[in-house]
């Protein structure tokens, strides 16, 4: 019998969906999907943004009150692990989760000559790339946006003459 065909009709649409990769994940380390679990993940993902595990309990909770905060925890390792959620730390002690979805998604504008990079995020500038995308008929799967220049510190330095490379 062929199977040749059968499995590789949507692989092109984009690459894999969470859905699959966290499928695929949970399969190789002999983790069941739940329904508790699936709503943490579709919680996460509905929101978006820097969670804390405790503001996404919370959330999670208005829709089940049963969701232990264990149960968030392990399902946002899960998630990290997995590489569709990205722990940060702000400072605050507070681990917060980022979706690395493509969704939340942060700009980045690099100095070209330091080379630091500031990450901002603009709810403008990405809904015009939605507009634009629509415009031509596509839809977007991921982006990047660079914006390179002199930051404000090399703006300062370069402002002297620049002797010292």
């Amino acid at each position: 019998m062929s199977t040749s065909h059968s499995h590789h009709h949507h692989r092109h649409e984009d690459d894999e969906s969470k859905d699959e990769v966290l499928a695929r994940y949970m399969a190789q380390h002999g983790l069941k999907s739940t329904r508790q679990r699936s709503l943490i993940i579709d919680t996460f993902f509905a929101v978006g943004g820097h969670l804390s595990v405790e503001e996404l309990w919370n959330k999670v909770r208005e829709q089940d009150s049963k969701v232990s905060v264990a149960t968030v925890y392990r399902t946002m390792k899960l998630l990290n692990e997995c590489g569709l959620a990205h722990a940060r730390n702000f400072g605050d002690g507070q681990t917060r989760y980022e979706a690395a979805a493509g969704r939340d998604h942060h700009d980045h504008l690099i100095c070209t000559r330091c080379g630091t990079i500031v990450e901002f995020e603009n709810d403008r500038i990405e809904a015009m790339q939605d507009a634009v995308a629509r415009k031509h008929g596509f839809k977007v799967t991921s982006h990047k946006m660079e914006l390179y220049g002199l930051c404000r510190d090399c703006q300062r330095a370069s402002g002297a003459p620049t002797t010292a490379a």
